[in-house]
């Protein structure tokens, strides 16, 4: 590991040093090694950095850091810095995302095509065997399914896309090394290797209470879209849909029973404009059809002095209907002469691809 992905561990290591104030530091100093040589007045200089948060810059200590590094080599994982080429290029998208991700496992190209699955803990048996069937129904088609491995509708999501043979990453609440739920060790062992396990907090974090609502906004980044399967009003579920939204990810609901308290949150999110589910087909015909979906890479951008160039059939057709001017969905879908479902499928695998960019109220141009 090079010194300066030390760095960025040991500055992830440092209490009340979130996203923002990482950010800020490392644009002031470059360079995380400057960070904790700077002095304590020039770390006040930087906006957020308070007199306490400089005094834990100056006092860290490198022990902390090598019993870091050394369980991370005892326990086999990687870490990926918002730097770093591999880092999710959905989760890049967000506000805030998180500098370091420790990971059990891998992600790969394929998981920007991913889905979360979420609900309540206390779940029914009717919410249960739904979440299994809907992540193995989408996992058999291709996508990853995303959920943070709580008991319930969580843990229910994980195993339908591991029966399926499929990816699915869970994201933890606490460190990697202090596995939450402890029942679901064993489940995280097989989701480490059909798919990853991932935190933004240091390896000994405890699963206290004020971590889930943070860790929720990185299942949603990593995410086209979320599921929410029975959940009461204030729930995690609730906070995960509500960051989707802030994040542009789409938000799908299934109807629930109206006498049970755990619908009274997905029936809100329905009334509310959320898509309805009751299969995976509703779920994709609103994300559209991303069979020949392929992720954007940096390495990619001389596709530009090109852009229409490898594409082929309707994806071309559609592409060459857009200009620089907004034109809304319907009348994309009304002079393609294509399908919904078809049109929109092709217009997401586009504005995946970076040839196309998609405004407030579906409108779509050329970037």
């Amino acid at each position: 590991m090079d010194e300066r992905k030390k760095g960025w561990i040991g500055l992830n290591l440092i209490d009340g040093l979130g996203p923002i104030k990482i950010r800020n530091l490392l644009k002031r100093f470059k360079e995380p090694k400057e960070v904790f040589s700077a002095a304590e007045t020039e770390l006040l200089e930087v906006p957020g950095i308070s007199k306490n948060i400089a005094q834990r810059i100056k006092n860290f200590s490198d022990m902390g850091l090598e019993k870091e590094l050394s369980l991370i080599k005892e326990l086999r994982l990687s870490v990926i810095t918002s730097e770093d080429k591999d880092y999710p290029s959905n989760l890049k998208l967000i506000y805030a995302p998180p500098p370091v991700l420790y990971v059990q496992g891998g992600i790969e190209k394929k998981d920007r095509l991913a889905i979360a699955i979420v609900g309540t803990r206390r779940c029914s048996y009717y919410g249960r065997k739904t979440a299994d069937s809907l992540s193995y129904e989408l996992t058999s088609r291709g996508f990853t399914v995303v959920s943070g491995m709580a008991r319930g509708i969580d843990t229910a999501a994980h195993k339908g896309a591991l029966k399926a043979g499929g990816r699915t990453i869970a994201v933890l609440g606490s460190g990697l090394a202090r596995i939450y739920p402890r029942e679901n060790k064993e489940l995280a062992v097989k989701i480490g290797k059909s798919g990853a396990l991932i935190s933004e907090f240091p390896l000994l974090t405890a699963p206290d209470r004020q971590n889930f609502p943070q860790r929720n906004r990185i299942i949603s980044g990593l995410s086209l879209g979320v599921v929410v399967i029975e959940a009461p009003n204030r729930s995690g579920a609730l906070i995960t849909a509500d960051l989707a939204l802030e994040q542009g990810r789409e938000v799908f609901a299934i109807p629930g029973n109206v006498d049970q308290p755990t619908s009274s949150g997905t029936l809100h999110l329905i009334k509310q404009g959320a898509k309805l589910v009751t299969e995976s087909d509703d779920v994709i015909e609103e994300l559209g059809t991303l069979i020949n979906l392929l992720p954007k890479k940096a390495e990619e951008k001389e596709e530009k002095t090109a852009p229409a160039e490898g594409l082929k059939g309707e994806e071309k057709r559609i592409y060459h209907l857009l200009t620089t001017s907004p034109q809304h969905i319907d009348e994309i879908i009304k002079r393609s002469e294509l399908s919904a479902s078809t049109a929109a499928g092709l217009l997401m695998t586009l504005e995946l691809k970076g040839l196309v960019k998609q405004l407030p109220g579906k409108f779509y141009v050329l970037p």
